[in-house]
């Protein structure tokens, strides 16, 4: 495939799921966006809305609008805004719940630390798409409250959830409720993505520091120095805790962290940053099937076979981004190939994507096909990323 044709494919796709966004997920009885539709589009009216599907489609729609400033696109990033600040904003405390139930009342009501890392992400793009002052000062409120109650001043990294009114807690959600688990990848991973977008709008010395503070955290203690996986669970001093090796986050970090370092600003860190991202991306090549698809983990010798959206989403893009960086033709094939698997085996006529194809290549229709988890955020940034990276 040339890549003319390449971006084209997913430029169609991208207004596709976009498109199913709007015409489907919109909750016109009770305001905002429904919480679950199932693999066969069946709109489920009475479930929970959780904090990252929310803080995912007002990102995702912000993030459109800049690309193609279409009135809809801010009609549904606004909805979105709007849904956050009356139902899911705590105003005595400030923060995000984790979910409200389907007519907006409070469900959920802890602190999640990786949902309020999603909030900042969504507030700060409204913020870069449409100048709205107020996003912006609730994303800044976000990021210290964070540096207050979750940041570690002692080993560094962040803490994983806390109550309604910020107290430290035992997770049971990131870190499966293991009480030698302390931090995680996963929400370091999605604490340094939304501090990185706060920072292009917002040149704050602080924010620099924690922003490089986390790119140390991955070099030093979250990325294997000597297979250029990541580890995923940690106690409080970076003591690993999992010998799971997840081929969706890796390739996923991979170019994140390049992102991060290049808003940074910081050249020799860069530097740094780009030879790790290909080693990351080399590794992540243990994770490819022969059809072009990502497997999803591997946890000691056992192999999960399935293969989820979102990590051959995200091996789109980060192997794209090892093509730009080395210029070695196999990661742009790398690329191509998730495309083409994406093509051939996720995308649905309905514009949205299955949750994943299980190891015996069949659709895992008992996922949603929207839900708690499943979002237009992944796939729908692929595609941006692709198009921008082509153009």
């Amino acid at each position: 495939m040339d890549l003319k044709t390449f971006r084209s494919e997913v430029e169609t796709e991208l207004n596709n799921i976009l498109n199913f966004w709007i015409t489907n997920a919109i909750d016109k009885e009770h305001g905002g966006f429904y919480g679950k539709i199932t693999a066969d589009d069946k709109i489920v009216k009475d479930a929970e809305k959780g904090l990252v599907l929310n803080s995912r489609i007002l990102w995702t729609f912000s993030a459109a609008y800049l690309y193609q400033p279409i009135p809809i696109y801010r009609e549904v990033a606004k909805r979105a805004y709007d849904y956050l600040l009356e139902h899911f904003w705590d105003k005595k405390n400030s923060g995000g719940y984790w979910s409200v139930d389907y007519q907006g009342n409070p469900k959920e009501i802890h602190k999640q630390i990786y949902g309020q890392g999603f909030m900042l992400y969504g507030f700060s793009e409204y913020y870069r798409a449409f100048h709205d002052r107020q996003a912006l000062d609730k994303a800044i409120e976000l990021f210290q409250i964070l540096e207050h109650v979750a940041f570690d001043p002692k080993h560094g990294g962040y803490y994983e959830v806390t109550t309604a009114d910020w107290k430290i807690i035992q997770d049971n959600v990131i870190t499966q409720g293991k009480q030698d688990q302390k931090k995680s990848m996963n929400t370091h991973l999605h604490i340094i993505e939304p501090f990185t977008n706060l920072y292009r709008v917002w040149k704050n010395e602080h924010l620099a520091k924690q922003i490089k503070g986390l790119l140390g955290n991955f070099i030093e203690h979250i990325v294997d120095r000597n297979t250029f996986t990541q580890h995923l669970f940690f106690d409080d001093d970076w003591t690993v805790k999992s010998d799971i090796v997840s081929f969706g986050h890796d390739i996923e970090s991979s170019w994140l962290l390049v992102e991060a370092a290049e808003v940074l600003g910081d050249k020799k860190r860069l530097e740094q940053i780009r030879r790790l991202a290909v080693q990351i991306a080399r590794a992540s090549e243990k994770g490819l099937d022969t059809d072009g698809g990502m497997f999803n983990e591997q946890d000691n010798h056992h192999l999960n076979k399935e293969k989820h959206w979102w990590v051959q989403a995200e091996a789109m893009v980060g192997f794209l981004n090892a093509y730009e960086i080395s210029k070695q033709k196999e990661f742009l094939d790398h690329s191509v190939a998730s495309w083409n698997f994406i093509k051939k085996s996720l995308i649905t006529t309905s514009g949205e994507w299955y949750w994943g194809i299980d190891e015996n290549n069949k659709p895992m229709l008992r996922h949603d096909k929207a839900g708690f988890w499943k979002c237009p955020y992944h796939n729908a940034r692929a595609c941006m990323e692709v198009i921008r990276r082509l153009s």
